[in-house]
C-alpha cells in the first residue's frame, strides 16, 4: 500500500474486474468499423455500469468532509473513573480516524461557510471501535432528536423553491428559543474556521463513564487545537469559497502531508452521578455547557492526525460513525438528543453504506476482531466460513460476556411524551446572554452584522420580530442593537 500521496503501482495487463486480461481498452466492439456496438463487448458493459453506480446516497446531513488517520495518546490517568482499556494507562496509543464536515451543504459545496463542523473521531481499540461523534460546538439547536429532521428541513433546500430561505431557517428558529445559544455561537467569530485545523471540537452530549467498582460520572469531552483558533470574517469567507471551494480539505491533506501533523489537547469534565439531579440546569441538554467553575475540565491526552486516506471514496465517504458504538467503560446519558442518535446513525449507514458497512476497511476493527452470528445481506465478504451462525451453540462459538459495558441508570414515572425534567435555573437564554456578554465589543459588532445580515432576507416581519425577539430576552442590548441593524437593513 502506498502512503503520504505516493501513487500505487501494479504490473502485468489491465483486467477485468473478474481478472480477464483486456486486449483492447481504447475501442469498443461494433459490427463493422462504422457499425453500432455489440452487447458482447462485456469490458463496455462492465466499465458502464461500473460508473453508474460510482456514488453512493450522499448524507444526509454532514456530506461535505475530509479526514485522516492519527494517533491518540493518554497522558492522565483517569482509572478513578473508567474502565476503558484504551484509557487504562499513561502513555498508551491507539489508532484513530478523525473525519471533519459541515452540517448543511451537499457533497459538492464549498468548504468555507457558515455552519457547524462535524467531529466525528473513531478510536480503533482492542476492546473493540469507539466513536465519539461531535462538532466544533459545545452545543446545539435542540434538545430533543423528535425535532431533528424539522430543524434539518429548515437548513436543507426548500422542496418549492429549491435554495435554502430565510423564512423557514428564521421561522424555525424563532419558535425554538432554545436554539438562541447555538445561534449566537454560529454567527459569533467561530462560525467560520480558517480551517479544520484551525478549530476545536467537542462531544457536546453529556456520556457516562464507569470505573472498575462501578461507579457512575457524567463526561463532556474537548478537543483543544493546539494549532489556535483561526476564523473567517463573512467577507474572507465569501471570497475563499469562490476562489477555492475546497480550501479546507486541501489545506488538512497538505499539512500532513509536509509533515505538519495537526494535533489537539484532549480534556473532559467530570460530574459525580448523584449531582446530576441536583445540578442548577439539566446536565443532560445539549443546549447548553457545563461552566468551568462548576467542573473544570481535566487535561487526559492527545490527539495528532498523521496519515491522509489513500482513497477519499473508500474511507472518507464510506467511513461510519455512529454514537451507539461504546466500549466497556463508556455509555450514553439520558440525553434526549444522544438517545435518539443511537439510532439514527446506524441506521442512516445501514440505508447509505450497506448492512456490511463495517466490514470495510475503515470501519472494521484494527485491534480486535468482529465477532458476530450476523451473516448474508448486500456484499457479504463470507468472513465467517463455515462457523454456526446462531447463540448460544456447542461448536465453540462467540459467546455473552454478562458483563454491560456501561452502568444501568435508575428511572422511575409514567411512559408518555415528557418534557426534560426542569431544574432550578433551566432556561433557553441565560447562557446565550453569558456568551454575548463575554464578547468584546468588535466581536459583537460582527456578531450583529452577521445575524442581521441573514434575518434581513425575511420576507414577513413577525418571523424576524420573533427571532429578534429571542435575542433580546438572552441579553436587552443583544435585542435593541439587532433590532436596530435589521431595520437598517430592511429600510
Amino acid at each position: 500500500m502506498s502512503t503520504n500521496g505516493e501513487a500505487a503501482t501494479a504490473t502485468g495487463p489491465l483486467t477485468t474486474e473478474s481478472g480477464a486480461p483486456v486486449a483492447d481498452n481504447q475501442n469498443s466492439e461494433s459490427a463493422g468499423a462504422g457499425g453500432p456496438m455489440l452487447i458482447q463487448d462485456q469490458l463496455l458493459l462492465e466499465k458502464l455500469a461500473h460508473f453508474n453506480r460510482e456514488r453512493i446516497p450522499e448524507r444526509v446531513v454532514h456530506a461535505r468532509g475530509a479526514g485522516a488517520y492519527g494517533t491518540f495518546t493518554v497522558t492522565a490517568d483517569v482509572t478513578r473513573w473508567t474502565r476503558a482499556k484504551f484509557l487504562s494507562e499513561v502513555g498508551k496509543e491507539t489508532e484513530t480516524f478523525l473525519r471533519f464536515s459541515t452540517v448543511a451543504g451537499n457533497l459538492g459545496a464549498a468548504d468555507a461557510v457558515r455552519d457547524p463542523r462535524g467531529f466525528a473521531l473513531k478510536f480503533y481499540t482492542e476492546e473493540g471501535n469507539y466513536d465519539l461523534v461531535g462538532n466544533n460546538t459545545p452545543v446545539f439547536f435542540i434538545k430533543d432528536a423528535i425535532k431533528f429532521p424539522d430543524f434539518i428541513h429548515t437548513q436543507k433546500r426548500d422542496p418549492y423553491t429549491g435554495s435554502q430561505e430565510a423564512d423557514n431557517v428564521w421561522d424555525f428558529w424563532g419558535l425554538s428559543p432554545e436554539s438562541t445559544h447555538q445561534v449566537t455561537w454560529l454567527f459569533g467569530d467561530r462560525g467560520i474556521p480558517a480551517s479544520y485545523r484551525h478549530m476545536n471540537g467537542y462531544g457536546s452530549h453529556t456520556y457516562q463513564w464507569s470505573n472498575e467498582a462501578g461507579e457512575v460520572f457524567w463526561v463532556k469531552y474537548h478537543f483543544k487545537t493546539d494549532q489556535g483558533i483561526k476564523n473567517l470574517t463573512q467577507d474572507e469567507a465569501n471570497r475563499l469559497a469562490g476562489e477555492d471551494p475546497d480550501s479546507h480539505q486541501r489545506d488538512l491533506r497538505e499539512s500532513i502531508e509536509r509533515g505538519d501533523f495537526p494535533s489537539w489537547t484532549i480534556q473532559v469534565q467530570i460530574m459525580p452521578a448523584d449531582e446530576a439531579a441536583n445540578y442548577r440546569f439539566n446536565p443532560f441538554d445539549l443546549t447548553k455547557v457545563w461552566p468551568h467553575e462548576d467542573y473544570p475540565p481535566i487535561e487526559i491526552g492527545k490527539l495528532e492526525l498523521n496519515r491522509n486516506p489513500e482513497n477519499i471514496f473508500a474511507e472518507v465517504e464510506q467511513s461510519i460513525f455512529s454514537p451507539a458504538h461504546f466500549v466497556p467503560g463508556i455509555g450514553p446519558s439520558p440525553d434526549k438528543m444522544l438517545q435518539g442518535r443511537l439510532f439514527a446513525y446506524g441506521d442512516a449507514h445501514r440505508y447509505r453504506v450497506g448492512i456490511n458497512a463495517d466490514h470495510l476497511p475503515v470501519n472494521r476493527p484494527h485491534a480486535t476482531e468482529a465477532r458476530t452470528h450476523s451473516r448474508d445481506g448486500f456484499l457479504y465478504d463470507g468472513r465467517h466460513k463455515g462457523a454456526k451462525n446462531y447463540e448460544p451453540n456447542s461448536f465453540g462459538g462467540p459467546f455473552q460476556t454478562d458483563r454491560p459495558l456501561w452502568q444501568p441508570v435508575t428511572v422511575t414515572g409514567d411512559t408518555g411524551n415528557h418534557a426534560a425534567p426542569s431544574h432550578a435555573q433551566d432556561n433557553d437564554f441565560v447562557q446565550a446572554g453569558n456568551l454575548y456578554r463575554l464578547m468584546s465589543e468588535a466581536e459583537k459588532e460582527r456578531l450583529i452584522a452577521n445575524l442581521a445580515g441573514f434575518i434581513a432576507k425575511v420576507s414577513r416581519d413577525d418571523i424576524a420580530e420573533r427571532a429578534i425577539n429571542n435575542f433580546r430576552q438572552a441579553d436587552p442590548d443583544y435585542g435593541k442593537r439587532l433590532e436596530a441593524a435589521v431595520q437598517a437593513l430592511r429600510g
